[in-house]
Formats: structure tokens, sequence, C-alpha cells
């Protein structure tokens, strides 16, 4: 009767279906620009699993709402457009960066440079990362600094 209740719950835990263990690196959250209410949340996720996996939404205490963003080029003009998800490719990465997919945070109540900013990211698979990320300025583009 043992082995066989223990069989059955090594068998059940093979049939799950194995998260995609979901890792995010190099994160930060731009500093507000002056007279915004508004900035944005770059950081790179890397999937190990053999599955690709989606971030769907992003969420933090300290805005009033995230969205998932990109930048498109239409007719020469670069435009943000909000988007579903991301996916992060089976065994592979995706960078969160200005100018390609970022986080979108409105109405941030306060930030501060050195002061952690909370941030949690939902996988489609039910996955939630909980992260603190530093607050950086914004750097200058390449080419403009004096």
């Amino acid at each position: 009767m043992f082995k066989r209740a223990f069989y059955s719950l090594i068998a059940l835990g093979l049939a799950a279906p194995a998260l995609a263990k979901v890792e995010a690196v190099d994160g930060y959250v731009r500093l507000l620009p002056p007279g915004s209410p508004n900035t944005a949340a770059f950081l790179v996720l890397k999937n190990d699993a053999d599955k690709p996996v989606k971030l769907v939404a992003a969420t933090s205490s300290e805005v009033g709402r995230a969205e998932l963003h990109t930048h498109l080029h239409e007719n020469g003009v670069m435009k943000m457009r909000q988007v579903e998800s991301i996916e992060v490719p089976a065994k592979g990465e995706v960078a969160l960066k200005p100018g390609s997919f970022h986080i979108m945070l409105f109405e941030v109540r306060e930030l501060f440079q050195g002061t952690p900013f909370p941030l949690t990211l939902t996988m489609d698979d039910g996955q939630k990362l909980e992260l603190s990320l530093p607050v950086k300025p914004i750097e200058p583009m390449a080419g403009m600094q004096h």
C-alpha cells in the first residue's frame, strides 16, 4: 500500500508541468524625467526551460499602473505601443531596454535615486518574480555627452 502511494506521488510529480525558471538580471528603474509622472523599468529576463514563457503583467505599489510596451517605427517615426506580452524564448533571454521592450510606469508616487523600487512580474505560467530594482538617472545618449 505504501509503495503504491509513493509511486503514485512520484508519477504525479513527473506529470506535473514544471514552471520555467525565469530570472531577472541587470534591472533598474529610470529616475523620473523632469516634469513627468511617468518613467520606465528595464531588465533582462532569462529562461532556462525548454519552452518559451511570456511576461504578461507588471505591478508595483508605487505606481498608478504599469504596462508592457515596445517601440515601433511607423513612417520614419519611433512610437511607443502597449503589448499584451513579451516572450522569453526557451533556453534564451529577452532584453527590456530603451528603444525596445520595456515596462512603462505611470503615475509614479515617489522615486528617489538610491531607494529600491518594488516591481512584481507575472508570467503566463503563473510564476511571479518579486523584484527590488535600483533607481538610476537618465543616461545621456551616445554622442550627446559633454
